[in-house]
């Protein structure tokens, strides 16, 4: 498994690294609050769905290990817990696993048994306790889960890849940052990418800049780089060439990407960019695999239609941020600076995610296992997880 870490933790201490100052510079910010994890997340200096989950269940643990709650009665206890994560919540909306988090989180704290501990606050000690372990289990099982996807999906992308080379290799792109930066560690999509190079399975790794925001150019380059993986990294628009005319030749198999969030027939809401990636997978024959964890399904929103996509302010495109590069060639880490990169009157929408229709997906991968796309265009995910299903869904 990588090296790299995003989220550094011990109880009582969360330290979250900061992703906006990569590929130059390694500074990890210690979070002790619910404010601080809001920020951290909203500013994106944690992304990717599964690690702002931690991190703001973690944030909070570490508020509540400290004495953040001032509570007296069970009640009050969970009053307050509810309403700091209430207030996470609010910082990455479209993000299913915070949404998961919290909700599991939730009911973990009103399933301890009181009573007989009203005097001397030790009801909320005990309350604070299970969150808190809960929170930590949260980040443990993360990198279990991930280390599963790329098995899953490594296993299945070579079963099923429509090209490769004669000594059983493929090529993949991958959009976006979906690695070690993105989890608690190796990755989902970029974890099926570790895990093919691993298994001396892949021949060569392509990313994409991933605009705005450049999480392709500066973290998932970042990660293929420090660990040595064959890799090319690509401007988003230059994705349909790529496979036009290096499809054969490097027998590139598969687009694999992450997701904030799959619905139940299996629309999936990710990066933006990703839509226009799937439909170019499927007319130049290529297999497009989503790699989520089952915290990341939302069986509760049927379709696509119903996710709500966030938006980001106008700067993050017309402006950007970077270390500076000296005369003579050299990064200049201890020197950063802001550019325009457009006219600042011009009008920007500024959408962070986009929704592919599940018709252009051809696998789901989890940590449970893989679910491919049924012949009336939608997944289900009755067969991988049917307790939550029943509950849900009902059938």
């Amino acid at each position: 498994m990588s090296g790299l870490q995003a989220i550094r933790y011990s109880r009582g201490k969360l330290e979250v690294l900061d992703q906006l100052r990569l590929p130059h510079e390694h500074h990890y910010d210690e979070v002790s609050t619910s404010e601080e994890a809001f920020d951290s997340i909203k500013s994106m200096r944690v992304r990717g769905a599964p690690a702002i989950a931690i991190v703001a269940a973690l944030g909070h643990a570490v508020e509540l290990h400290k004495g953040g709650c001032k509570a007296s009665t069970a009640e009050e206890t969970i009053s307050y817990i509810d309403s700091r994560l209430d207030y996470l919540k609010q910082s990455r909306p479209t993000a299913v696993d915070l949404s998961n988090a919290i909700t599991h989180l939730k009911h973990i704290i009103r399933s301890i048994d009181v009573s007989g501990k009203e005097n001397g606050g030790a009801a909320r000690d005990s309350i604070i306790d299970a969150y808190i372990t809960a929170a930590e289990e949260i980040y443990r099982k993360d990198t279990e889960t991930n280390l599963l996807i790329g098995e899953h999906g490594s296993k299945w992308l070579l079963e099923n890849a429509p090209t490769k080379s004669a000594d059983n290799k493929v090529s993949v792109l991958t959009h976006c940052n979906t690695g070690s930066l993105a989890t608690s560690g190796h990755g989902t999509a970029l974890g099926i990418v570790r895990s093919l190079h691993s298994g001396g399975h892949l021949h060569h790794a392509f990313c994409t800049e991933t605009r705005p925001y450049n999480q392709g150019s500066r973290l998932t380059a970042f990660e293929l780089v420090y660990e040595g993986i064959p890799s090319t990294l690509i401007t988003d628009s230059m994705a349909g060439a790529l496979f036009a005319l290096k499809k054969a030749e490097k027998n590139i198999a598969a687009v694999i990407v992450g997701a904030d969030r799959v619905v139940r027939n299996g629309d999936t809401a990710n990066k933006i960019g990703t839509y226009s990636l799937a439909v170019l997978a499927k007319y130049h024959g290529l297999k497009f695999i989503v790699a989520a964890p089952t915290t990341s399904i939302d069986l509760q929103t049927e379709t696509g239609a119903g996710i709500k996509i966030e938006e980001r302010k106008p700067e993050e495109l017309t402006q950007i941020s970077g270390a500076v590069v000296g005369k003579d060639g050299k990064v200049d880490v201890s020197r950063t600076e802001r550019v325009a990169t457009a006219h600042q009157g011009i009008d920007v929408w500024n959408p962070a995610f986009d929704v592919t229709p599940a018709e252009l997906i051809d696998a789901v991968v989890t940590e449970r296992g893989v679910v491919v796309r049924g012949a009336d265009g939608t997944f289900d995910f009755k067969g991988i997880m049917p307790e939550r299903w029943a509950k849900v869904v009902g059938e």
